[in-house]
């Protein structure tokens, strides 16, 4: 019998229990999967608490991992028995030994990106590049403004956007973390802490403001935010860890300049297979040419969960966090 990270009912994270789990056996177009590594993310915060309302209960969260290809059901074409593989989004299970999942999820992974790696940079990374390249199509010159630079999203969107040849700025929480971005591509990282981010973006930018802001905060910077665009700049808001957005007069948009407001999602960019697969060649590429490095800075056991969410709640991560098997 093998185990997981099974939630009977929804709440902090004393509700993840290490229990045995019979993941059963693939189906039609269906693969088992046996961990390697596992994605800590703040969706699976979300969806422990209920913000995100899962299916059912009981439940295993998770919506990223790495592992081996143990057995395929009837129909699968997408990989073999023997295969290295990661994915990224729907359906949650990832934190458990072993699962049962489409197969048309999974990619395989390069021969030069570990497991953990894997693990560590599917969600964030292709949500970079959905970020980056479908909600707005960041080019050289562009100045962006990415809060939380310093977190696993940011990470690896400061460096991408660097590449790409934008001007970069962002937000963060600590010297420590400013740093880090500053380290990862951020030409210039803002204490929130310390400074009003909005007059600090006014000032680099003299005036003009960002073209695209990237939000995952929330509730405590989305109307700062929209202060920091120019005319006709894109707000990205793709995650609420302060709390959601409060309702708001959309004549707020025309009156600020005709802004742009998106809340995308993964899933929505990845659903169909040959876009899941252009998200993550697109990844694989800029991290095997350098381009991005894929920094694990906290490491779990699975049977720790709990306190990687307490750890990732409190904003004692940054970069990327995994939870590991064996």
């Amino acid at each position: 019998m093998t185990k997981a990270i099974v939630m009977e009912t929804t709440g902090g994270p004393e509700v993840l229990k290490w229990v045995d789990h019979d993941p059963g056996q693939p189906g039609p177009g269906q693969a088992l999967i046996q961990h390697e590594a596992v994605g800590l993310n703040f969706i699976d915060v979300y969806h422990r608490t209920g913000l995100y309302p899962l299916p059912a209960l009981p439940a295993i969260i998770g919506m990223e991992g790495a592992g081996r290809v143990e057995a395929v059901g009837e129909g699968v074409t997408e990989v073999e028995v023997g295969d290295r593989v990661a994915y990224a989004g729907v359906p949650p299970g990832a934190y458990s030994e072993k699962r049962v999942i489409p197969a048309h999820r999974l990619v395989q992974l390069p021969d030069n990106i570990s497991s953990k790696q894997g693990a560590a940079m599917m969600l964030q990374g292709m949500t970079a590049r959905y970020l980056l390249r479908g909600c707005y199509d960041v080019k050289a010159g562009d100045t962006i403004l990415f809060h939380a630079a310093a977190g696993g999203v940011g990470s690896i969107a400061c460096q991408w956007a660097k590449h790409l040849g934008a001007t970069v700025i962002g937000t963060v929480g600590s010297p420590e973390k400013a740093q880090l971005a500053k380290s990862n591509g951020c030409d210039h990282p803002i204490l929130y802490n310390d400074e009003d981010f909005a007059q600090r973006v006014a000032e680099i930018t003299e005036g003009r403001g960002v073209d695209v802001v990237y939000d995952s905060v929330g509730q405590a910077t989305f109307m700062k935010s929209l202060e920091c665009l120019r005319p006709m700049g894109m707000m990205v808001t793709f995650g609420q860890s302060s709390g959601p957005v409060p309702p708001f007069d959309l004549g707020l948009l025309a009156a600020k300049g005709s802004l742009f407001v998106t809340r995308p999602s993964l899933m929505t960019y990845t659903e169909q297979r040959q876009a899941l697969l252009e998200h993550a060649h697109d990844l694989f590429k800029v991290v095997t040419e350098g381009a991005v490095k894929i920094e694990v800075r906290q490491t779990y056991p699975l049977a720790e969960a709990a306190r990687a969410h307490q750890d990732l709640e409190a904003r004692r991560t940054s970069a990327s966090s995994v939870l590991v098997l064996g």
